[in-house]
């Protein structure tokens, strides 16, 4: 049986208290600001059952005070985030927020709808589509802006338009450069592993409720669909480059290494507009999320804000991001620019100072704390990011995990560690007794240390897991971090009810819109390098659907791929990308296509054995808080 949520502690109580928090009250109204129309459910579903449902969260009501379980801070934060519908931004500028964790927004154009960050999922921007050509007008949709590579930017790009629209030069989907590589590089590669701990990141196997989930910070929730993708047709490629879409001027700034990797704003200068992407939105933000990812450049997001305000910040009128909602008139807009823009050089410059007098990351994480010019405001508090969480991605950045004492360098994996720890206590009761002291106290951050060397030392104790799950809890709800909440809440769940079974991980519909060389970059990450030893073999592939041959060689147990065929492969294949796709994820077999007529080969067939034969398969659902 299912062991629900507890109360909170005197400790946690006592932290939460209902309190004023200072903050600019003018939130509420620029985030209600030009309500056009809501969802008329706030339901939205597929054939396969519900997808988004933002009344779920109706517990979460406008104006109340926080429960002793939910910071109150984040308590206002989720209020926020809950104001959904379709709202227009300026004459000619309507975003749809709050039915998916991004928002869409419209601009109407000479002839259609230019489409910026059409969500995650296709179901929930299909959904925004229909409601803004319900209430505005209908249009087709003549272009599409990825502002950056991050899935909820684009993962339902099917809702607004279609491959064909695309191909057929109807719709233009435009994106910053190397948008393809870095999607690519940031999803698959390390996209198995990634997706189990967004699951701690964003909670959705939590149910919404004041003891469970409350928010993301950067937007309510995430819904439940899978990504899809259109690779685009134009890339941005310099700063100051200006384009003119279906009779509407842009001008596009890079921001490389900022949010994301491949990632750009972009100013309207015929109105005064400004998208922010994901680069300024109303919290800190990740400078490397907890799901993992590349480290994003403090210094860099910090100075590429200070560039908008060079470039535009005389002309700027209004500022929309991909989350949260917007600001007006130029001396708000720019106001908030300079406290985004100071706030990732404050965190930059502050741990480096600190980490060349000889701290460490944890050192520096304890001792930094936001002074009040940031405190003050909302939009600068860590929700999403979170500031402990973000000196350390500084610091790794620079100086790598490693703090430089040996001790740390090759330190026992956690089960044979938290084994000899629990010994060291005098045995598992005698930690569990200090352990529930030191939890009576609210002393939270030790006891979840303590008793992580426990239940990785024995699983199988019940009343270790009992505690560690009782202290997650009580640390989750304490945390005006979105983020941390959840991944607390989480690991609580998990320890007290297990995990969902493992299974082989989803094909993402992200895999089919890769380049060849990304699919075979894919394939070496799951080569099993312990079965091949010896083995040496080239396979050429001719694609018949992109024009492209390449060679796939195994080499000293690593795969590499060249874009030319081998003289000397053992055997060639005449086939379409989608067709390996569909072999290497085991969805079909190279005898059953050459049976059919749908592959050609000229060689030994076997011989892509060496290859194909040994490749792993990624399970989903794999232990965190546990062994």
């Amino acid at each position: 049986m299912a062991t629900a949520p507890k109360d909170a502690s005197a400790h946690t109580r006592a932290a939460n208290a209902p309190r004023a928090l200072g903050f600019d009250d003018a939130d509420f109204d620029r985030a209600g600001r030009g309500l056009v129309a809501q969802h008329p459910t706030g339901t939205i579903a597929n054939d396969f059952g519900v997808v988004w449902d933002i009344n779920r969260y109706a517990f979460i009501e406008q104006g109340s005070e926080n429960p002793d379980t939910v910071n109150p801070s984040l308590w206002r934060q989720a209020q926020l985030t809950g104001i959904h519908g379709l709202f227009e931004v300026a004459p000619g500028v309507w975003q749809a927020r709050g039915y998916d964790i991004s928002n869409v927004t419209f601009i109407a154009g000479d002839t259609g709808w230019i489409v910026i960050d059409p969500l995650t999922v296709e179901p929930c921007a299909k959904a925004c589509l229909d409601l803004a050509n319900a209430h505005l007008g209908e249009r087709p949709v003549v272009a599409v802006i990825y502002t950056h590579s991050h899935a909820d930017h684009f993962g339902g790009v099917l809702g607004v338009t279609t491959q064909a629209d695309v191909d057929a030069g109807r719709c233009r989907v435009i994106a910053p450069e190397h948008f393809m590589r870095e999607t690519v590089g940031e999803n698959v590669i390390a996209g198995y592993a990634m997706l189990r701990r967004a699951g701690y990141q964003f909670g959705p196997l939590l149910p919404a409720g004041p003891r469970q989930h409350v928010d993301c910070g950067l937007g309510k929730a995430v819904p439940f669909w899978m990504s899809g993708l259109i690779a685009p047709t134009e890339e941005i490629t310099a700063t100051g480059t200006e384009l003119v879409v279906d009779g509407v001027r842009i001008v596009f700034q890079l921001t490389p290494e900022a949010e994301a990797p491949a990632e750009m704003n972009f100013f309207f200068p015929d109105h005064g507009w400004l998208c922010t992407a994901e680069n300024c939105t109303h919290n800190m933000h990740n400078l490397v999320p907890i799901r993992g990812a590349l480290v994003r450049d403090a210094l860099k997001w910090s100075k590429y804000i200070g560039e908008i305000i060079e470039l535009f910040g005389d002309q700027v009128t209004l500022t929309f991001a991909s989350h949260h909602w917007p600001r007006w008139g130029n001396d708000d807009v720019v106001r908030y620019l300079h406290l985004q823009r100071d706030l990732y050089r404050w965190v930059h410059d502050q741990t480096m100072r600190h980490a060349n007098h000889g701290l460490n990351a944890v050192e520096i994480a304890e001792l930094l704390s936001l002074p009040p010019e940031f405190t003050a405001e909302s939009h600068t508090v860590g929700y999403y990011g979170h500031l402990a969480h973000n000196v350390k991605a500084v610091y790794q950045r620079y100086l790598s995990w490693y703090d430089g004492n040996p001790a740390n360098l090759w330190k026992l994996p956690p089960v044979e560690s938290g084994r000899r720890y629990v010994e060291l206590a005098g045995g598992a009761d005698a930690l569990i007794a200090k352990a529930r002291a030191a939890f009576d106290e609210g002393d939270y951050r030790w006891v979840a240390e303590v008793m992580n060397h426990l239940v990785f030392a024995d699983p199988s104790n019940v009343e270790a897991r009992e505690l560690q799950a009782d202290t997650f809890e009580q640390l989750g709800y304490q945390s005006e971090s979105a983020t941390f909440r959840t991944a607390y809440l989480t690991g609580a769940q998990e320890l007290r009810n297990g995990t969902l079974p493992s299974r082989p991980a989803g094909k993402s519909g992200l895999l089919m819109a890769m380049s060849p060389d990304q699919l075979f970059d894919a394939l070496a990450v799951r080569l099993k390098s312990e079965e091949v030893g010896g083995l040496q073999v080239a396979v050429n592939f001719s694609f018949t659907d992109v024009g492209e041959q390449w060679a796939l060689r195994l080499s000293n147990r690593t795969l590499h791929a060249v874009p030319r065929l081998d003289d000397g492969a053992a055997v060639s294949f005449t086939l379409t990308k989608t067709q390996l796709f569909q072999i290497s994820e085991g969805l079909t077999t190279f005898d059953a296509c050459l049976a059919d007529g749908t592959v050609q080969a000229d060689g030994d067939v076997a011989a892509a054995d060496a290859i194909f034969g040994h490749l792993d398969v990624f399970m989903t659902n794999f232990a965190i808080v546990e062994p």
